[in-house]
């Protein structure tokens, strides 16, 4: 045999032994499983709606007796919606509105979880709405409730409510 046969016999079986050392002989030694770790987090998670953008109270000829000087209207068209996975929550509300001509008061009515608080004469400090919340989710319908006298003449009122969902 020549040579240059002896050569590309050699470089043949060299690189079929290389391929032997990288590729197994018996499949029949390859892992029957495998495993790897999944971690699933969950972090602190505080939800809140309202299903009404506007809400307008108008004390108009049909809500007056004549006679007194206390007029008051009411609305029921809005729920408040919520989802909190922390325990020890309430839910506080209040208006941006610092010195309001006219009386605005609301009330959390059957909350699904939770407690209602008393009604409450909104103003810009928080007040508790919904008491014991935390780890739920939930909805209540509010009930807004405004109220002038006729010596405060005629205007207009404009808030901004505000709920905040934090630690009881």
């Amino acid at each position: 045999m020549s040579k240059k046969k002896k050569t590309i016999i050699r470089a043949v079986l060299t690189l079929l032994g290389t391929t032997a050392l990288f590729a197994p002989a018996d499949r029949s030694m390859a892992q029957p499983s495998a495993r790897h770790n999944v971690t699933v987090q969950v972090n602190a998670i505080t939800a809140v709606q309202v299903t009404s953008g506007t809400v307008n109270l108008n004390i108009t000829n049909a809500v007056v007796v004549a006679g007194q000087d206390e007029m008051t209207v009411t609305d029921q068209s809005t729920n408040l919606l919520w989802g909190v996975n922390s325990s020890g929550r309430k839910v506080t509300v209040s208006t941006n509105l610092a010195s309001p001509r006219y009386t605005l008061k609301i009330l959390a009515m059957n909350p699904t979880q939770g407690m209602a608080a008393p009604e409450v004469t909104l103003s810009s400090a928080p007040q508790d709405l919904l008491l014991g919340i935390g780890r739920s989710s939930g909805t209540c319908t509010l009930r807004y409730t405004g109220t002038a006298l006729a010596s405060q003449g005629t205007g207009n009122d404009i808030h901004v409510i505000t709920f905040t969902v934090q630690a009881q």
